[in-house]
């Protein structure tokens, strides 16, 4: 399925002109439709919908391009661990830092949530999205074995501890702050290109 949005971006749109807001019901076609393009097994409307119905154990973001869903970002809680469940962007929309700024707001919901620790899968190969979570305090934990299929590969599960300690507060808040100065410094760049 090919998704066509309006107002595509480019080269000099910046992640600060893309907000980052909790995800409804009328988000859920742009959802599906990046889902179908990022995943392999993509999930249904259906599930999203359930997943929607269980706000004391679930949060989902999207990413908006004015009313345009370009990205989406899961957690799912039980007890004091998260499980990060999906996240994904567009790809004409990557690059942009808009997956940083959706994982931020998601791990910000993990600290309000008071969990001690967040999983995630990803994929072997996908080191650009290793080194993003990284970043958030993820380090390796194990491997599952074959995990993805179309193309078959090995997922690394990754770990963040400590996510409801002040430390891990000061890092995000370092994201956060490292994030704004860069979208300024972009923001600078095209109004100086445009002079």
């Amino acid at each position: 399925m090919t998704v066509s949005l309006t107002g595509s971006p480019d080269s000099a749109l910046s992640s600060s002109l893309i907000t980052i807001s909790p995800m409804r019901r009328r988000h859920l076609r742009g959802v599906v439709a990046i889902e179908q393009q990022a995943s392999s097994h993509p999930w249904s409307l259906g599930l999203f919908l359930g997943e929607l119905r269980m706000p004391t154990s679930r949060s989902y973001v999207v990413a908006l391009d004015r009313h345009v869903v370009v990205g989406f970002s899961g957690l799912m809680y039980t007890g004091d661990e998260g499980h990060i469940t999906n996240i994904a962007v567009h790809p004409d929309y990557r690059r942009l830092g808009i997956a940083k700024r959706m994982l931020l707001g998601t791990m910000r919901q993990a600290v309000l949530q008071g969990l001690a620790a967040v999983t995630l899968e990803v994929r072997a190969s996908n080191e650009a999205a290793q080194k993003l979570y990284q970043g958030f305090g993820f380090a390796p934990g194990g491997i599952r074995h074959k995990y993805y299929s179309d193309p078959r590969e090995d997922a690394l599960i990754m770990w963040a501890h400590d996510v409801n300690s002040t430390g891990y507060d000061q890092r995000l808040s370092g994201i956060e702050q490292a994030s704004q100065q860069q979208a300024r410094l972009g923001d600078q760049a095209r109004l100086g290109d445009a002079e």
